[in-house]
């Protein structure tokens, strides 16, 4: 959901720009900062923000750069006039000297210039070019996400890849775990001196006992997941949330074949799944 997009239009005097920046949020969260000229369009500023972009928080500046200045300067004669009066006066009282540019003086009393900022009013054609700066900036942004979006598919797929490898690696060591916990339990038993039992009732034990150390749905649900994320990633835009919980379901059943692995050859391999699926948390943030 990151992005960036920048835009400038020259309209008559002025140099207007739009500028969008956006970070990663569950929502759409806009905050704007607009010249005032334009602030009477926000409402239609947000809408064309809304209808493009569905998540992220979104800032959005648009201001005016301007060739000339629009502050017309007044000379306020009435004042003028009295502080000339006053400053004759004070100097044929005091014995002061006149000054020698008496305007260069009166022009720095406080009030003598009376600066107005010129009124404007926004034309519609004035609008047209403004509106036209904010959707360039947008359709940058949306550029911008775009290319990020191509590189985090890419960047999804290796890691899924890469689980399912690490998935089929697991499987040659289940075998020989079985067999090392039905060997480690009947020498635990032949350890012990004159024990007697039912061989019956200890074949069902272990049968029993390898079942809760059975891993078969959870790799079944595993595979399930990683090809249902790569469906996902085929289909319509707007499905982050989407891939979000998928990820959470394939931490479930890496993390449940972790706590039934009971040995360290496939622990080991859990351990890198584990690592290859945080990434891709990470980084499904910032997919809208």
């Amino acid at each position: 959901m990151t992005g960036y997009g920048k835009a400038s239009i020259v309209f008559r005097d002025k140099k207007i720009t739009a500028e969008i920046r956006s970070l990663n949020s569950k929502l759409l969260d806009l905050s704007t900062r607009i010249a005032p000229l334009y602030r009477e369009k926000e409402m239609e500023i947000r809408t064309m923000v809304s209808e493009t972009l569905e998540r992220g928080k979104v800032e959005l500046c648009l201001w005016i750069e301007r060739e000339e200045t629009t502050l017309a300067a007044k000379i306020n004669g009435a004042l003028a006039a009295s502080y000339y009066k006053q400053i004759a006066e004070a100097s044929e009282t005091y014995g002061i000297p006149a000054p020698a540019d008496p305007w260069q003086l009166l022009l720095r009393m406080p009030e003598v210039i009376d600066k107005q900022e010129v009124q404007e009013v926004l034309s519609d054609e004035e609008w047209d070019v403004a509106r036209s700066a904010v959707k360039s900036a947008i359709g940058q942004l949306m550029d911008f996400r775009r290319q990020e979006g191509a590189a985090l598919e890419s960047k999804f797929r290796e890691k899924i890849d890469n689980i399912e490898a690490l998935l089929k690696r697991i499987e040659p060591y289940e075998v020989a775990r079985t067999l090392k916990i039905r060997q480690r339990l009947e020498d635990a038993l032949s350890a012990i001196p004159e024990v007697d039992y039912d061989r019956g009732r200890l074949e069902q034990e272990m049968i029993f006992y390898i079942e809760k150390l059975d891993i078969n749905e959870e790799k079944q649900r595993l595979s399930n997941h990683l090809n249902y994320f790569r469906t996902t990633l085929d289909g319509p835009h707007g499905q982050g949330k989407k891939l979000g919980f998928i990820a959470q379901e394939m931490g479930r059943e890496i993390n449940t074949t972790g706590s039934k692995a009971n040995q360290a050859e496939m622990q080991k391999i859990v351990v890198k799944m584990k690592d290859e699926l945080e990434q891709i948390k990470e980084q499904v943030l910032n997919v809208m």
